[in-house]
């Protein structure tokens, strides 16, 4: 197994993405550390992890809290040991559906403050005793709204842009640590998207649009002409965690199915 012996921390582990990572974890032997706000999600996704033969545990932690951040970290290294892997996967309240003209300044600024606060404690805790140790794989998700220009996004694009220029410096100042620091780079996930799309998200039309319709435009942008899945966000997120990637760094992990802008 990939991840056998290995202590991994999932923030935000009861969403889409922090549940699928979590499982690709536990199913490749790590012991994982759930975080979040809401504590019986939280032990729903254990359970799973439990029925499927993994190791979990549980917390609720608000991954905007520092000291409830650095007091979950120093638990979680005390009683397993040390902390190998930290993952945050936690929402930003985005705002889609509104051109920048018409969109109310905190909406647009409240993914980029809350996943530039959240990334960079998690990290920072996480980091604090991955340096003691000499290793340790720090990871976050965006999306190619990071470097294409979409309309009606409202702060995402630079929320994950931010997400990937912190990530960055992170990786420069801990590689000599032996600590790598790698982001998963998607388009869109289907099963993370609502059933009731914001009206006019990325399309500049001001028509709204359903699931399916949003589905098939993010896929015509694609080489692949699909998406990626969540099962497939989870795997790749266990092959960087282990120590089969441990050249990369300070780069994104490309799940994008070859998104192609032009086309």
């Amino acid at each position: 197994m990939l991840l056998e012996g290995k202590n991994a921390v999932v923030y935000g582990g009861a969403g889409p993405v922090g549940r699928a990572v979590a499982r690709a974890f536990a199913r490749e032997g790590a012991r994982v550390f759930l975080a979040g706000r809401t504590l019986a999600t939280l032990d729903e996704v254990a359970q799973e992890i439990a029925d499927a033969g993994g190791a979990a545990e549980t917390a609720q932690v608000d991954a905007l809290d520092e000291p409830a951040v650095d007091a979950h970290a120093d638990g979680v290294a005390g009683e397993a040991g040390g902390i190998d892997v930290s993952f945050n996967a936690i929402g930003h309240g985005d705002v889609h559906g509104l051109p920048l003209l018409e969109l109310p300044f905190e909406d647009f600024a409240r993914p980029i403050t809350t996943a530039m606060r959240a990334q960079f404690l998690t990290t920072r805790a996480a980091a604090r005793h991955m340096t003691r140790q000499g290793s340790g794989v720090i990871m976050a998700i965006t999306a190619t709204t990071a470097r294409l220009s979409i309309p009606n996004v409202g702060g995402t694009g630079v929320t994950f842009d931010a997400i990937e220029s912190l990530c960055r410096q992170w990786a420069c100042e801990l590689g000599r640590y032996g600590v790598r620091v790698v982001w998963l780079q998607t388009t869109g996930l289907p099963e993370a998207i609502a059933d009731t799309v914001q009206p006019a998200y990325g399309t500049g039309s001001g028509d709204g649009m359903t699931k399916a319709e949003l589905i098939a435009w993010l896929r015509r942008s694609t080489m692949l002409d699909r998406l990626a899945s969540l099962a497939e966000v989870g795997n790749m997120a266990a092959f960087i965690a282990s120590d089969q990637a441990g050249a990369v760094t300070g780069a994104a992990a490309n799940l994008t199915c070859g998104q192609a802008p032009s086309r």
